[in-house]
């Protein structure tokens, strides 16, 4: 992964978390100024996705942007905003992170 391929990735992480952040804000306290910032930060963020694609291949930036995003979302929820995550919740997270990371590492790890 190239340094810029890196900085992309860390960006778009940040802006999705700030997507997510402030949609919680939005059913919370609905507005159409809330909404703006809600579609316009997943805008952006989806944006960064797309030279992201270009650069690692679909497969990989997605797969890796999956993951970093189900982390920090998820520890924004909890560390921010009080949410519970319950023992299957909890699980299911670290289910979908193995699978990810599986689906991201195994193409190089597969004999040839």
């Amino acid at each position: 992964m190239t340094l810029s391929g890196l900085v992309q990735l860390g960006a778009s992480t940040a802006i999705f978390v700030m997507a997510a952040s402030a949609a919680k804000g939005w059913t919370m306290s609905p507005s159409h100024l809330r909404l703006a910032l809600v579609l316009a930060l997943y805008t952006a963020g989806n944006l960064i996705m797309l030279r992201l694609i270009r650069e690692f291949g679909m497969g990989v930036a997605l797969s890796l942007s999956a993951v970093i995003q189900l982390v920090a979302v998820n520890l924004v929820a909890v560390v921010w905003f009080d949410e519970k995550v319950g023992l299957v919740q909890g699980l299911g997270i670290a289910a979908a992170i193995a699978a990810i990371a599986l689906i991201t590492v195994g193409p190089y790890m597969s004999p040839r």
